[in-house]
This record gives C-alpha cells, sequence and structure tokens, in this order.
C-alpha cells in the first residue's frame, strides 16, 4: 500500500531488480528488493524493540549502503532519524545527544571509540543487526505526512547546533520538485561523496533518485582521481560536488585527459563556485551549472538549464515546480531587479522547527515564508543570483561590501587557488575587508600586486586592505571554506 513513509517499496514493486545503490569502496550492490530486505530488518528489529513514534534514532557511520536502510526503517515506523557529524568532538557530540534525548544510537565499526564515550544511551553496532528474510508488507499507518522523518543538526554561523526537523513531506515534496523540475528519471545515475549526515548528501539527489527509480553510488573519503574514474565506470548522469571537491578534480591528469560521454551535467552546491570552474568546464564542452539550498529547505529550491547557467555564470535560476522564492528589501517589500535583499522561500519542502528550539523557530519561519538569511538579487529575467550571507555583508566605512564579489575578483588572478573575504573590526573604517587565498605558487605570491590587481575592476571601499596567503584555507565537514576560522590568523 502507498503511503507517504512506504513509497519505496512501490518503487521495489516497480523495479525490484533494477540497482539501487552502490558502494564505490567494496563493489556490494543492492537492488531495490534488496533495498527493502534490509529496510525489513531494520523495522523489525525497532518493534521487538518497542522504541515508540516520534523516538529519535542517532546515528554515527561513514557513508555506506546500510544508512538507506535504517533511514526508511525510522520512516516506516514513524522514529526520527538524526545522523550525526562524526567529525565533531565529544562535547560537541554529547551537547547534540543530550538535545535530541535518542532511544538508541547505531554506529558503525570505525566509530566505536566515540560510541563509548557516550553515557546513557543505549547502543548498537551497526553489522549486529542482521538479515533473516525478514519479510514486511507496509500497511496504513496512523503517521500523517506532517510527520517528523528526520533531523538534521545544522551549526550554522554562530551558537550552538540547532536541529532541524523535517516532516515526511518536506522530503518527498523535495524528491518530487526535483524529479519533476529537473527531469530525472529510472536512467539516472549519481554518485555521491556528500556526507550522508549533511542534506546535501541525503536529500539533493540520493532520494530523488531513488524516488524515481536510479542509481545512487556511494563514496565516502573523497578522492579526486578516485571520483572522475567513478563517474565514467558507473556512467553517472548527474552528480552533486563542492567548489572545492571541483578545484581538486581540475588538477588532476584524469580530468585533462579523460572525456565524460555519459554525465548530463556537472552540478555545484553548498557554496558559490569561483567562475573559474565554469570556465574550466565550459573550455572541455561539458555542461555545469549550480543549485542553491540549506538545511532547512530541500535543499533543493531552483532550476536554471545548464545552457543558461554558461550564459549566467553564477545564477541558480528560477524557482521550481512547487516552491516559491522572493527577494526583499529591509523594510519588508519586494525588491526591484538587481536591488539587494534577503531572499525568502515557501512550499512543503521546508523544515518544521527547529529542535526545542522554539524562539529562533519563529524569529526564521514568518507568515508562511522562510527567512534564509542569504542575499540575493533577481535580474531582469526573473533568474536569481546568491550575493552572500546576510551575517557575512562587510559595512566598511559606511559602504556594504559582499564577500562573494570580491572572492570573485580575486579568483581571476591567474596565480589565486581559492578565496575568502571577511570583515574584520577596523577602528577607522568599521570593518576592513580582509582577504585570505591560497597561491598556485606561493613563492610568487605578493600581497600589493594583487591589492593593484583587485583595484582594476573594484570601486576602492571593497579592496581588500590586507591579503593573507595560507598554504591551506579551513574547512568544514562538507568541504566549504570555513569563515569563521579565518579571524584565528588575523590575530597571529
Amino acid at each position: 500500500m502507498y503511503t507517504e513513509q512506504a513509497w519505496i517499496y512501490k518503487r521495489a514493486v516497480l523495479s525490484p531488480a533494477k540497482i539501487a545503490l552502490i558502494d564505490v569502496h567494496t563493489g556490494e550492490r543492492w537492488s531495490y528488493k534488496d533495498l527493502t530486505m534490509n529496510i525489513s530488518k531494520w523495522v523489525r528489529y525497532f518493534e521487538l524493540q518497542q522504541i515508540e513514534k516520534g523516538e529519535r534514532i542517532v546515528v554515527l557511520s561513514h557513508n555506506c549502503l546500510e544508512l538507506f536502510a535504517i533511514l526508511f526503517a525510522c520512516g516506516l515506523r514513524g522514529l526520527i532519524y538524526a545522523p550525526l557529524n562524526y567529525r565533531l568532538s565529544d562535547v560537541e557530540l554529547q551537547y547534540i545527544i543530550r538535545d535530541c534525548e535518542p532511544a538508541l544510537v547505531v554506529f558503525d565499526a570505525d566509530h566505536q571509540d566515540i560510541s563509548d564515550n557516550i553515557e546513557n544511551v543505549e547502543r548498537l553496532l551497526m553489522t549486529s543487526v542482521t538479515n533473516d528474510n525478514v519479510s514486511y508488507c507496509p500497511s496504513k499507518t496512523d503517521w500523517s505526512a506532517t510527520d517528523s522523518w528526520m533531523m538534521i543538526y545544522t551549526g550554522g554561523t554562530t551558537g550552538k547546533p540547532k536541529g532541524v526537523v523535517l516532516s515526511f513531506d518536506a522530503v518527498n515534496w523535495n524528491a518530487i520538485n526535483t524529479i519533476i523540475s529537473w527531469g530525472l528519471n529510472d536512467h539516472d545515475c549519481t554518485l555521491n561523496y556528500m556526507p550522508l549526515f549533511h542534506t546535501g548528501g541525503l536529500n539533493a539527489l540520493c532520494l530523488p533518485l531513488l524516488m524515481a527509480g536510479g542509481t545512487i553510488v556511494i563514496g565516502n573519503r573523497f578522492n579526486a582521481e578516485e571520483a572522475l574514474h567513478s563517474l565514467n565506470t558507473y556512467k553517472t548522469t548527474i552528480s552533486l560536488f563542492v567548489p572545492t571537491m571541483y578545484q581538486a578534480m581540475l588538477e588532476t591528469s584524469y580530468f585533462k585527459d579523460a572525456t565524460f560521454p555519459t554525465v548530463k551535467v556537472f552540478l555545484s552546491g553548498g557554496a558559490p563556485c569561483p567562475k573559474s570552474i565554469y570556465d574550466a568546464f565550459e573550455q572541455r564542452g561539458y555542461l555545469f551549472k549550480e543549485g542553491y539550498g540549506l538545511t532547512e529547505a530541500g535543499p533543493n529550491n531552483f532550476f536554471i538549464h545548464p545552457e543558461e547557467a554558461r550564459e549566467k555564470k553564477g545564477s541558480v535560476g528560477k524557482s521550481m515546480q512547487f516552491n516559491e522564492v522572493k527577494v526583499v528589501n529591509e523594510v519588508g517589500d519586494i525588491c526591484r531587479a538587481n536591488e539587494v535583499g534577503e531572499l525568502y522561500l515557501a512550499g512543503k519542502h521546508v523544515f518544521t522547527k527547529y529542535w526545542r528550539n522554539e524562539e529562533e523557530t519563529n524569529r526564521t519561519l514568518v507568515d508562511g515564508w522562510l527567512k534564509t538569511g542569504d542575499l540575493a538579487i533577481v535580474d531582469e529575467d526573473g533568474d536569481h543570483f546568491i550575493v552572500g550571507r546576510r551575517k557575512e555583508m562587510i559595512i566598511s566605512g559606511g559602504e556594504n561590501v559582499y564577500p562573494q564579489e570580491v572572492e570573485q575578483c580575486l579568483l581571476l588572478h591567474a596565480n589565486v587557488r581559492e578565496a575568502a573575504v571577511i570583515g574584520v573590526t577596523d577602528e577607522k573604517w568599521g570593518e576592513c575587508v580582509t582577504a585570505f587565498i591560497t597561491c598556485k605558487n606561493s613563492r610568487h605570491f605578493v600581497e600589493l600586486e594583487l591589492i593593484n590587481f583587485c583595484k582594476e575592476t573594484l570601486g576602492s571601499y571593497k579592496v581588500p586592505k590586507r591579503i593573507f596567503a595560507l598554504e591551506e584555507l579551513p574547512k568544514t565537514d562538507v568541504g566549504k571554506i570555513d569563515k569563521k576560522r579565518l579571524l584565528d590568523f588575523t590575530l597571529m
């Protein structure tokens, strides 16, 4: 029977022998029938443990096929699936676990030590639940589409991690929206190295493609050469990587020499993509575009045709089929064309609440709209461009400076590999525009040369007052540049 929770079983009825999941590292393959058999063993386990609807199941694990079985089993039992970032410190993990109060922590063998430090919670080694060929027939339950399915913790730019609660509606409508707007089907195959504790790993392409009957190839620790080989080995059609992953790919000999005949489009997300990466793919004749999303919505919100993305580098396009977007100014009016304002989103794909944080929920969800905190413009054609975070905007000498514009300028220099710009408190300017870069050749770094380079294309108030060259820019766990840690380098 179809329900909002059981669609994966209907998919298995439609295409039981089709390969649903492949592990890059082990070669393990699950058909859709195999997937539902593994889901059933977890459903049975949760039943035997008498874990009740609404209770949380925390997972600490590297990317693996088993995570999808646990995820769907949680949905079928009305449990809330809460994957945690295993790279966090013990203190951070203990805080999150105290916050969500799980009924059970499931961990893989690599995280035995972390799990041993978790107190007062039942713990379970993932491989201890074996498949005994238990059959399960989904039936109508008392869960509704608005009940919670996932809780993904997001750190944000300040404060403690917040549990973003996603309903069946939020997850499923993101998938439906993506399938329809992006034209996904059962012939599509994606390669995913994004961590499965992150919405980009779970919801950007994996769940939409499982709903459509496609194939998901799962990788764990990202390696540029391995990823590029896998794109061809598994005949992938569309895959998501963050810009730092693409930068590493461009530097491989395989990218320079190989072709990717089955790939329809390369998709970038997680952070603004440098124009140099667009250009590198265009020079090889490959279609490339970027998207925009956040844990609280989707994460898929826009569609742009790859051919249009080639002409409008940096645009994420127009809102998808079943969601709405608007850009508003500080008094709440809709912005004019090319006027910077805050991006608002609406649709069934939007999150329900922050877990046990009513104040932050009410601040973020207002009159049916999600206030993203991101700044955007809409051009005359109705296409959207993300220009930065409201909290990251720099006010220098009374002028607004958007870091992304300065970063894109720096990346045009032949010796700049990566760039990040922040505001540093300054007595004279209020905030001082400060840049951090990595160089393609560090011996040729001359700060004044780069400052003068920026002066050629940027207004004087946007030009960095200081530029620091680092061996490597700090990264978050999903490969984005971590701007919060950059300030420490100015204090050295």
